[in-house]
């Protein structure tokens, strides 16, 4: 097995060369810029908090029911807590794009840093907190509306309340970004996937689309796909991905 030095020579020489790269990315993209993931030592998921309810429940359409006075206001701290800088990674996805070197990017994250660093093409297989609408008639709602509002906000349409297009625990990934996340994928002839362990399905089946020998995967610790990646590289992202453009 090649040392990291050399594979990073390996993979940099790649992604000069290529002209149709696809990124896929989870929640390590974003940790740099102080949002912190869901399954590592410091996520969501093992911080001790003084909320009632474990963090998976807040994420599921059952506290969206439940209690919508609680989810919308959990939604706009969310949306706060995202104000953030983009990171490395961020930063550097949205230059290739900008040279052309790169067609798409695909996100788990709701966080919405890759568009404010300036990535034009990106589809959210997990939704967003920033789009604000009503599900009952398709109303779009100013976020700065909504975010200058307490408790449940009711749609000016229709009256029903509205949500963060963000997909819950518990609800159908949205079909028209996994659809073109598929079609983006089997059509590049770079694959890089970085920041996801990778253990989240459906949206780790969206490896399965690839056919290529390109496959770059990226990541802090190793992931299951670890084996089936044509180049691995284990770090910070937000490092590595800028370095890769040196």
């Amino acid at each position: 097995m090649k040392g990291k030095e050399s594979a990073i020579e390996d993979v940099k020489a790649i992604i000069k060369e290529s002209q149709n790269m696809v990124f896929f990315g989870g929640a390590g993209v974003s940790t740099a810029s102080g949002i912190p993931d869901f399954r590592s030592p410091n996520g969501l998921y093992h911080q001790k908090t003084n909320r009632p309810y474990p963090p998976e429940y807040y994420f599921s359409h059952e506290f969206c029911m439940d209690d919508p006075d609680g989810f919308a206001d959990f939604t706009r701290e969310c949306y706060q807590s995202y104000q953030v800088p983009p990171s490395g990674a961020h930063l550097q996805l949205a230059k290739w794009e900008k040279e052309g070197k790169l067609s798409a990017v695909i996100t788990q994250n709701i966080d919405g840093l890759h568009q404010r660093a300036g990535s034009r093409k990106v589809y959210e297989v997990h939704g967003n907190m920033h789009d604000i609408y009503c599900p009952h008639c398709g109303h779009q709602v100013p976020t700065k509306d909504f975010m200058a509002g307490k408790g449940r906000y009711p749609c000016p349409r229709c009256g029903h309340n509205v949500r963060a297009a963000v997909t819950l625990y518990g609800e159908a990934l949205p079909q028209v970004a996994f659809s073109q996340a598929i079609e983006a994928i089997a059509s590049c002839d770079t694959f890089i996937v970085g920041g996801t362990s990778l253990v989240v399905y459906p949206a780790a089946g969206l490896l399965n689309y690839y056919r290529g020998d390109r496959m770059i995967l990226i990541n802090r610790e190793a992931t299951p796909a670890d084996s089936r990646a044509d180049y691995v590289l284990h770090g910070d992202i937000s490092e590595i991905l800028p370095a890769l453009a040196d």
